[in-house]
């Protein structure tokens, strides 16, 4: 039995983002009888300590300390702690420690040297580029690029989920001959559930002032990197007759600053919608949408882009490394330049049924082929074996 810890998400089951929903997907996937996954989960009060199975996976609540802004760090650190604890208490050969994350690098050197005196090995997640995002102050910004080097030079593997994060570990970190390997981030591929006379689905179209294939959409955290200014900007100045609505939980500060800077209040197809958090009618409102904007250029393979590609039958992306891997020819590109995204918008408009069709048919096929869950579970599964 090949025992898997997996360290550094909030835990299982998921009510949150990104690595909540791979653990969550990786454990109710398992094919595999040959593995025991064990999971820490996060929890904020010490009653709720305890263990318990999801998936499965045995599940571990650690705590998190009220330390601040480093609660993550000591959380991840405890958790490894029990992990520690755990395999030395049941004897366990040849563990696997799976850390998501670059949080604890200036630490992490003894607790891999510890593993590895265990017999086991430990592997590295170093998602996207942490320390160039914007809601970082500088001295948080330099601990992230610092915790990321301990990390690459530590760890046995760092399991990228971008090519392109994959070749910067390599070309950054190389003098300490980092081992990587490339396994994305999945989609779900299934279409929504919900008919399209359903009140769920019909009661938010009338509840935002929307209707299908009248508007726009992007679906993301509200935050400088994801180019909202940018998006917003080239719609004002498009000739859409169509809305764009923004699914976004909404920071007061950052859109204060955004309508200093654009005036989109007083253009009324642009439509902050708030979150929507039932994931059949999330499908459902990108199903629908005439076209889906990514404006991401910070991070790795991003859940919300390869969300859209399996279901929008139109992509218009910001043209980074990061988007062209992950849709290939099956998106149209945009860049920072006044102009181009309303441009792009103009040809959307007007694009002939048969060309969204076939770029519909493209991005689809690209998703079910190389990011639908099953496919990413099963690579997992062949790498915690030592079959890749």
């Amino acid at each position: 039995m090949q025992h898997v810890f997996i360290v550094g998400s909030k835990g299982i089951p998921a009510n949150y983002g990104g690595y909540e929903t791979f653990v969550e997907k990786l454990t109710g996937n398992q094919a595999s009888p040959d593995i025991k996954y064990h999971v820490a989960c996060a929890v904020d009060d010490e009653v709720d300590l305890g263990e318990f199975e999801h998936n499965g996976a045995h599940c571990f609540n650690v705590l998190r300390r009220p330390v601040g802004a480093a609660k993550a760090i000591f959380y991840d650190l405890d958790a490894l702690k029990y992990c520690i604890s755990y395999i030395e208490r049941n004897h366990i050969e040849r563990p696997i420690v799976y850390v998501l994350a670059c949080r604890i690098g200036p630490f992490f050197k003894k607790y891999v040297r510890k593993i590895h005196s265990l017999g086991g090995s430990v592997y590295v997640n170093p998602d996207g580029h942490e320390w160039k995002r914007a809601k970082w102050p500088a001295p948080v910004r330099r601990y992230w690029k610092v915790s990321e080097k301990g990390m690459a030079k530590s760890a046995d593997l760092m399991v990228c989920d971008s090519k392109n994060i994959e070749r910067y570990i390599q070309s950054e970190y190389g003098r300490f001959r980092p081992n990587t390997t490339f396994i994305a981030y999945g989609a779900d591929v299934s279409k929504s559930k919900l008919a399209d006379g359903d009140p769920k689905w019909t009661g938010w179209l009338a509840e935002k002032g929307l209707s299908p294939d009248g508007y726009y959409l992007v679906v993301g955290r509200f935050v400088p990197e994801n180019n909202y200014e940018t998006m917003i900007r080239e719609f004002m100045a498009s000739d859409s007759k169509r809305d764009f609505a923004l699914v976004t939980g909404v920071d007061d500060a950052f859109l204060a600053e955004l309508e200093r800077k654009t005036g989109f209040r007083s253009d009324s197809r642009i439509k902050f919608v708030g979150t929507v958090y039932d994931q059949e009618l999330l499908k459902k409102v990108r199903e629908n949408a005439r076209g889906y904007f990514h404006g991401h250029e910070v991070g790795g393979t991003n859940p919300s882009l390869l969300e859209a590609l399996s279901s929008t039958r139109l992509n218009l992306l910001l043209d980074v490394g990061f988007n062209r891997e992950v849709a290939e020819g099956s998106a149209l590109y945009w860049t920072k330049e006044p102009g181009s995204l309303a441009s792009l918008i103009h040809e959307a408009d007007s694009m002939p049924e048969s060309r969204i069709s076939a770029l519909d048919m493209a991005s689809s096929e690209r998703i079910a082929a190389a990011y639908s869950w099953r496919y990413i579970t099963d690579t997992y599964e062949s790498l915690f074996l030592g079959k890749e």
